[in-house]
């Protein structure tokens, strides 16, 4: 009897709290979400830094190259619209930013820890990149689509098999906008996929929280 006793009592003191092993399974998604979640977010701000590089080389080389209508042999049409490459600069320029905050506020502690913020700047930062990168792609197609008006990429991939010497080399130019369309194309489910990702690691965190409360407010089992 004084062993079934004592293996009863020794038994008793090594028993979990199902509280515990709720908030700690909660904690242990949280963090494999928000690791998968902050990978994802480097990898959209890769994407956005080389649309950026790529579209603000072709616009670069555009301005550098062009000529007044009245000039004889002008290396780009007359009729020729800007906007598709100024939809992908401007649309990388946002994904760039708000996914670097993004990255600051997860890596940060301070700021980590800040709910306040860090809760608003998670969702924010992917809705605006997913915004941006959906209004540039719109664009891009419903210009680029015309039949009557150039564009960068319709013009350069046009001539891109004349071998040049010097700027602009269209072949480069042509290969430059069709990687920031591809890296853009790309970004639209990445982006979705950090928001989606950002709304369940919100959830398992609301969870939590609610764990540790119950924990907290109960007494410890004896």
């Amino acid at each position: 009897m004084a062993n079934e006793t004592k293996v009863t009592a020794s038994s008793s003191d090594f028993e979990v709290d199902p509280r515990d092993v709720a908030y700690q399974g909660h904690v242990k998604s949280i963090r494999l979400v928000d690791s998968v979640r902050v990978g994802l977010t480097a990898l959209a701000l890769l994407c956005g830094l080389t649309i950026l590089g790529t579209s603000g080389d072709a616009l670069m080389v555009y301005n550098t190259t062009s000529v007044s209508p009245d000039f004889h042999l002008p290396l780009w049409p007359r009729q020729f619209d800007l906007r598709p490459s100024v939809a992908l600069v401007i649309g990388s320029v946002l994904v760039v930013l708000t996914n670097i905050v993004s990255l600051v506020f997860s890596k940060v502690k301070m700021l980590r820890n800040g709910t306040t913020l860090h809760t608003p700047v998670t969702f924010a930062a992917p809705f605006v990149g997913f915004v941006a990168v959906m209004i540039a792609m719109i664009f891009f197609y419903a210009v680029n689509a015309s039949t009557t008006v150039d564009t960068v990429q319709s013009w350069s991939c046009q001539w891109e098999s004349v071998s040049m010497q010097m700027k602009p080399h269209f072949g480069a130019i042509c290969k430059e906008t069709k990687t920031a369309l591809y890296l853009s194309i790309i970004l639209i489910p990445v982006e979705a996929l950090i928001l989606s990702l950002a709304g369940y690691q919100m959830m398992l965190e609301r969870k939590a929280a609610g764990a540790e409360r119950s924990r907290k407010g109960s007494p410890a089992l004896s």
